[in-house]
Parts: structure tokens; C-alpha cells; sequence
């Protein structure tokens, strides 16, 4: 007979699991046996990011936005037409950053979400390249770094997930907090603590590995009820 405190924390860890699962089929989409051509434009839709529009059509983001002109904050809007290849000769558009209709809103917590935890930076320093809008309505915080650089847990938490088993999202820390909110640590190089482990705010839980573009990253991503929340809403400012 399973111990109810363990039988709990396996049920928290398929609750997290369903959370983040749709996020990372829509990572994964690509087994397609055959692609259309590659189209010479695309416009932008709601809930779009120029790092989901170039993985989809298998392209890298940082070219994306030196096609279109785009600036280090890779901003763009919905009815935005991105080139999707090298501009060539004068027949080149560049789309002006800036211009036109805002952004889409980031996801922020409910007004009626519990109060978080007092959150902290998953890294110490390392470059933020911007949040990423999944399709989905699922938002994670991209964070540049070296590899091997430690992980840190942003806040006290439970330990309920480490794996692999979530395609896209590379070796998996998920963190459980008081209140009902998660906190999700993708791309690691390794894994330093264990399912149902305690851990504290600051504590090295896993080393920096290199995510789908093969660059040292972290994907850092925030919910709250299963709802997700722009990381850059919650943590503090450096």
C-alpha cells in the first residue's frame, strides 16, 4: 500500500505534468512526414512570439528578426508581416520595430490568484532574451547563461517532477509552492535533487544545459492554479 503523503506528491506530479503537457506537444509538433514549402512571409497572430514563429517553420529567431529589422527585445504584434527568408536586392521589406498595433498583453496572475511566493531569479545573472507566448497561452522566460551554470529554485517549494519524459522541454525540474503555484526549470545539463524533496529559495537544484537551438539556456516558467503567468511579472528587478 502507497503511504498517503507519497501517493499525494505522485498525484501532484501528474497535476503538474498535465499542466505543461499541451505546452510541450506544440514544442515537439515536427513529425510530419513531409513540410509545405517554406512561404516567403507570415503574419503574425495572437499569442504569437518570433521564437514560436521560427521554430514552426524551422528557422532560427535571431535571423527572423535581422530579416524584419527586429530589435534585441524581439517585440512583435498581431497583423505584423515577418519575412521568412534573406532579404535579397531591393525587393527586401523590413518590418519597422515598433510600429503599429502594441503587443499582445503578457499573461499577468489573476486578480483573485493567491498571494505568491517570494519569488527569486532562477539564475544568477545570465542574459534574458525576453518571455516566450506559447499558442497555447503558456508563458516561459527564456534565460541565456554557460553551461553548467546552477539552477536555482526561485523559491521554497516541493520537489515533484524531474525527468525527461515531457519532449521539448529537455531534463525537467517542477517545483510545487504553497498556494497552489508551480514553478518549472526546462533544459538542465543535470539534475541535483530528488522527487519529494524539500528545497529553499536559492538552492542549486540542477546545472544549465543547452536548449533546442544547442545555446546554454533555462526556460523558466510560472502557474498559479494551472494558469500561466509572465515570469517577468512576478520576479524581482534586477
Amino acid at each position: 500500500m502507497v503511504p498517503p503523503i507519497r501517493a499525494g506528491l505522485r498525484a501532484q506530479a501528474r497535476i503538474a505534468l498535465l499542466l505543461l503537457v499541451f505546452a510541450a506537444s506544440l514544442a515537439a509538433c515536427g513529425g510530419e512526414p513531409r513540410r509545405p514549402p517554406q512561404p516567403e512571409h507570415y503574419t503574425v497572430q495572437a499569442g504569437d512570439t518570433l521564437y514560436s514563429i521560427a521554430t514552426r517553420h524551422g528557422l532560427d529567431y535571431r535571423d527572423v528578426a535581422r530579416w524584419n529589422g527586429i530589435g534585441r527585445d524581439y517585440r512583435i504584434h498581431p497583423g505584423q508581416r515577418l519575412r521568412l527568408r534573406p532579404p535579397s536586392g531591393a525587393q527586401a521589406t523590413v518590418a519597422a520595430p515598433g510600429s503599429a498595433a502594441p503587443a499582445a498583453p503578457a499573461a499577468r496572475a489573476p486578480a483573485a490568484a493567491p498571494p505568491p511566493p517570494p519569488w527569486t531569479w532562477p539564475v544568477a545573472g545570465g542574459r534574458v532574451a525576453g518571455a516566450l507566448q506559447q499558442p497555447s497561452g503558456g508563458v516561459g522566460l527564456r534565460i541565456d547563461g554557460e553551461f553548467g551554470q546552477p539552477v536555482l529554485a526561485a523559491a521554497d517549494g516541493r520537489v515533484v517532477y524531474t525527468g525527461s519524459g515531457l519532449r521539448g522541454y529537455g531534463q525537467l525540474v517542477i517545483l510545487s509552492h504553497e498556494r497552489g503555484w508551480l514553478s518549472a526549470y526546462g533544459h538542465n545539463s543535470s539534475v541535483l535533487v530528488g522527487e519529494s524533496e524539500q528545497v529553499r529559495a536559492g538552492q542549486r537544484i540542477a546545472t544549465m544545459g543547452n536548449g533546442p537551438l544547442q545555446q546554454p539556456m533555462l526556460y523558466f516558467e510560472i502557474r498559479v492554479d494551472g494558469r500561466p503567468v509572465d515570469p517577468l511579472t512576478q520576479l524581482p528587478r534586477r
